[in-house]
């Protein structure tokens, strides 16, 4: 038979379409040609699957050859397809049985020497393959990776001439089946380190609860680096399809790792990264900052360093928890449901309200610093919280350590079972229309709240986020109502804007 279809993935954002590779060999002039609009990359693997062929000591068919990459309106890019291509020259031309090729999907890039090389995005073609009833050949760096969504089927090729062994059955390669959760959770940095702050770890513990937005303000050398790097150490691990999203988002830039499988990320981008680099972007959009950071957190330091522009960008996705890149030929959407943490100054020079040190900054200049961050954003942030200087003495003594982690996750964890428990979410995204339905509010702090709203000038928005964190406060107390005590505490945290 002359004409043969062997079964590959492509990557369209986190989906991977299928894609039916289909070889024929015709009478002519010898010639190659992939239609089925390939990229370059893809158009370039003519060489690298000749090349591949040949050092694998197979006979390259001195025939007209056309691969067609179906369906022809899905754009293909990358060296994905090298692997399917020359298997599909090989079926063609009686060089491999066709049978062996239709339980089996394909994924890889060759070298020169017939070494089959790791792609990006293998998760999402695991996930779509294993649905699908089909075992799935990938590269051996990304057989592992692969086998982590459950009930895959993997078969990892080192190189084009063992795998053409194993489907001609004569030196079969073991098949990878799916590799459960390790037994050990993950290790994060301890919140014991932290010395002091009460105010701050209290805030750190409310944000872990119920997946609220935390804002930290103070000078230089406060620990606010410190206290954010513990909040992934507090929060639940990830359940499968969470940390299955995560690897595959993480896939496009790591296309072997599992550091990231299992894990709360923590991405703390520089202040100089562009909009692109946070929200995502490209020729072909690829997941930004806060995609990579989605189950876990997104750490932003020198907050008001950002460029406007780039943190404007993050005001829709705080709020849908997902975000859509849009370009004349693609159109992709990256899920993007992370806690915010941040971290500023309260001036240019960091002493505006530093006991210890004089502040150099005039008002003006103060003024200019914080109207950096727009209302809008600081709105969409639940805890306010302002942080001081911490004396030498309890510094360097161990008199100010406080709780462990595992102490205060214990907690947490409570607090975000009785939330699933109630509403199969956290407070912090629970849907507005099922505010008034789900938690009891007692008239004395309805009252409380309205006057307040009315004296702080609370938006719409900044009074919903105000009752969800009286909620996680009333969750992580064990109470079945908020209360005056919840409302007062929630609204403190709101009145804490910018520091000092």
């Amino acid at each position: 038979m002359e004409l043969s279809v062997v079964y590959s993935r492509a990557a369209a954002g986190i989906e991977a379409p299928l894609v039916q590779v289909e070889t024929h060999l015709g009478n002519g002039l010898p010639s190659f040609q992939i239609v089925g609009l390939p990229e370059t990359a893809v158009r370039e693997s003519r060489d690298r699957v000749r090349c591949a062929l040949q050092q694998a000591h197979f006979q390259f068919p001195d025939r007209r050859i056309t691969v067609n990459l179906a369906p022809a309106d899905l754009p293909k890019e990358g060296g994905r397809f090298d692997l399917p291509i020359a298997l599909g020259i090989l079926a063609a031309s009686g060089q491999l049985p066709h049978e062996a090729l239709a339980q089996h999907e394909f994924i890889g890039e060759l070298a020169l020497s017939g070494d089959v090389r790791a792609v990006p995005g293998i998760i999402p073609a695991a996930l779509a393959c294993t649905a699908a009833g089909r075992a799935l050949v990938t590269p051996a760096a990304s057989a592992t990776l692969a086998a982590a969504v459950p009930g895959s089927r993997i078969v990892a090729a080192e190189d084009l001439l063992t795998l053409c062994a194993h489907l001609n059955g004569r030196h079969p390669l073991a098949v990878q089946d799916h590799q459960p959760r390790p037994a050990d959770p993950a290790q994060y940095p301890d919140l014991v380190d932290v010395a002091g702050q009460s105010l701050a770890r209290r805030a750190l513990e409310i944000a872990a609860s119920g997946g609220h937005n935390l804002l930290l303000s103070g000078p230089p050398g406060t620990g606010k680096t410190l206290l954010a790097s513990r909040l992934p150490g507090l929060l639940p691990e990830p359940d499968t399809h969470e940390a299955l999203t995560c690897a595959a988002l993480h896939s496009f830039h790591d296309s072997t790792g599992l550091q990231h499988l299992w894990r709360r990320p923590f991405r703390n981008p520089h202040h100089s990264a562009s909009a692109a680099a946070l929200i995502g972007g490209g020729a072909k959009p690829r997941p930004g900052e806060i995609s990579l950071a989605h189950g876990g957190v997104l750490f932003l330091d020198e907050l008001p360093e950002f460029s406007r522009q780039a943190l404007e960008m993050l005001r829709e996705p705080l709020e849908a928890g997902a975000i859509t890149l849009s370009r004349a030929a693609h159109k992709f959407t990256y899920p993007a449901r992370f806690q915010l943490v941040a971290a500023m100054n309260p001036c240019p020079c960091g002493f505006f309200g530093d006991t210890e040190h004089s502040c150099r900054c005039t008002s003006d200049q103060i003024q200019r610093y914080r109207q950096r961050l727009s209302g809008p954003l600081l709105d969409r942030i639940d805890l306010h919280v302002s942080m001081h200087r911490l004396k030498a003495r309890l510094l360097l003594g161990t008199q100010a350590k406080g709780e462990s982690s595992a102490q205060v996750r214990a907690r947490v964890l409570a607090a975000r079972q009785r939330q699933m428990d109630r509403q199969n979410c956290t407070n912090a995204i629970l849907p507005e229309s099922q505010l008034a339905k789900l938690w009891a509010l007692q008239p004395e702090a309805r009252q409380q709240l309205e006057e307040a709203a009315d004296a702080l000038q609370l938006s719409g928005r900044g009074l919903h986020r105000s009752l969800r964190v009286a909620q996680t406060l009333a969750d992580m107390g064990g109470c079945t109502s908020i209360g005056v005590p919840q409302i007062a505490e929630a609204l403190a945290f709101r009145e804490n804007t910018h520091g000092p």
